[in-house]
């Protein structure tokens, strides 16, 4: 009956969004925008339900980059949100970022982000050798390319990154239907976000209710 230690659940982790930002975005090819600002909002959602340790770091907004993406501002508005900007591409090689996520204490890391090959394997393999557990959300990453994305994904995988999805995120960390204070929060945010799943949602709740 003990779940595997592997598995995500709130307290265990700290989310890591980066660099959720326009000019990143432009050039993304590997994944649609629309999906990508889907599985953005889902994985930002699902932290701010569940009280997730998130960190929002972004490189350049003010110069270069542009602010980030409406759907992690829904849940974590620049005013009110510790926002870390960056210069460096590797935000472990950023004293700031890399002591806000190491000063939360988790011995996993959850990544997701713009570009795969270059803003998400910087840091993931840095946190490795660290002696962290690292996650990729990597529908919620992109890269200039297919080719560029899906290389970067077998870096990771290869060298002990564990990929995982946004919506399996959500479910990993909701886990039981029973826990009555998070179901009305999951439930409405996969109506608003979660695609054919939504509306599968909808269809119960509706059918159920007469």
């Amino acid at each position: 009956m003990k779940p595997s230690p592997d598995l995500l659940t709130p307290d265990n982790h700290v989310l890591v969004l980066i660099d959720f930002e326009g000019q990143m975005a432009f050039a993304t090819k590997s994944i649609g925008i629309s999906e990508l600002r889907t599985n953005t909002a889902i994985i930002a959602g699902a932290s701010k339900i569940f009280n997730v340790a998130t960190i929002v770091t972004t490189v350049a907004e003010e110069s270069f980059s542009g602010p980030v993406f409406p759907e992690i501002e829904e849940f974590y508005p620049q005013a009110t949100s510790n926002y870390l900007d960056r210069t460096t591409m590797n935000t472990w090689e950023d004293e700031a970022a890399c002591n806000a996520i190491t000063g939360k204490g988790k011995k996993k890391v959850v990544l997701a982000g713009l570009w795969t090959g270059v803003c998400i394997v910087g840091p993931a393999l840095s946190a490795l050798s660290e002696g962290y557990e690292v996650y990729a959300i990597t529908d919620a990453c992109g890269d200039v390319s297919t080719e560029a994305h899906e290389r970067a994904v077998q870096r990771m995988v290869h060298s002990g990154v564990k990929p995982v999805t946004s919506i399996q995120y959500l479910l990993e960390l909701q886990r039981d239907w029973a826990r009555q204070e998070t179901y009305v929060p999951v439930t409405n945010l996969m109506k608003k976000y979660g695609g054919a799943y939504g509306i599968g949602i909808q269809y119960g709740h509706h059918m159920v209710s007469h």
